[in-house]
């Protein structure tokens, strides 16, 4: 009697905490708004089911209790209730996969119109590569890291000469257009997240992750490694602005390409 009416009151009180307490979303700043709907949708199904399984529980145990001269029944078998337990498993667990499944397809599907911005993470910080006047971005490998191609960028390929290179500093995109966001790692697992832009992915060694948003309205907003990558992780921390369009060409005509940032290294290794 004591347990059951316990968890029922754990259920109550589960209950009045989620309903009185206030719930803390970052204001939105993407396209993204999916995410908050796929997390309402799965709150309320493993609510639910947590619910019913508590009360259910409670049910059983004063439907079940003790009583002098019963004895339980023995069934070691039944097909009925296995059924309904599989189907009403199965129903569960796709009702909560569905919704992530939809938004993850959405997430990965980038429009063509979308700009290229790779994002480069290592122990412990933010560096940023986007295309030149060509469009295009350069070859890269972790294998050609050096003190004149800091992003491992390949001095052959004249894709990647014109690349714009920023190195441990802020980020800035366009409000409004939509961006492909190209994630790798040189080191060990990053995690790439914008509690505001609802957007984040893991960044592995040796492969190329990505994902695609639409920034909505202009600010400053904090990058965060969402993976422990090390005694560094909490300090891995960077900033993405979205400016307007004229904010935005403005920054990127004062960054500095792959050729000019070679030749600037090349020359102060030379210099006695």
């Amino acid at each position: 009697m004591l347990i059951a009416a316990v968890l029922v009151l754990i259920v109550l009180g589960s209950l009045l905490f989620h309903f009185l307490s206030p719930w803390w979303w970052t204001p939105i700043a993407s396209n993204w708004a999916y995410i908050d709907t796929t997390l309402i949708v799965t709150f309320w199904i493993t609510g639910a089911v947590f619910t019913a399984v508590v009360l259910f529980i409670a049910y059983c145990l004063l439907r079940f209790r003790h009583r002098p001269g019963r004895r339980a029944a023995y069934e070691p078998e039944n097909r009925r209730l296995e059924l309904i337990l599989t189907v009403g498993t199965a129903v569960g667990v796709a009702a909560m996969l569905a919704p992530g499944l939809v938004v993850w397809a959405r997430f990965i599907q980038v429009p063509e119109e979308a700009a290229e911005v790779e994002v480069v993470g290592q122990q412990w910080q933010w560096s940023f590569r986007l295309p030149g006047e060509d469009g295009q971005l350069g070859r890269a490998d972790t294998r050609l890291i050096t003190p004149e191609s800091p992003l491992g960028l390949s001095a052959h390929d004249p894709r990647g000469q014109d690349d714009v290179i920023v190195e441990a500093a802020d980020l800035h995109v366009p409000v409004g257009k939509p961006v492909k966001i190209l994630l790798r790692s040189v080191d060990v697992l990053h995690d790439f997240y914008v509690p505001e832009f609802r957007a984040k992915m893991d960044m592995i060694p040796g492969a190329v992750t990505y994902f695609w948003l639409t920034p909505t309205r202009t600010g400053t907003f904090e990058i965060l490694c969402a993976e422990l990558c090390g005694v560094g992780h909490p300090y891995m921390r960077g900033v993405i602005v979205v400016d307007s369009e004229s904010d935005y060409q403005a920054w990127l005509a004062e960054q500095i390409t792959f050729a000019q940032l070679s030749t600037a290294r090349q020359a102060a290794d030379a210099s006695p």
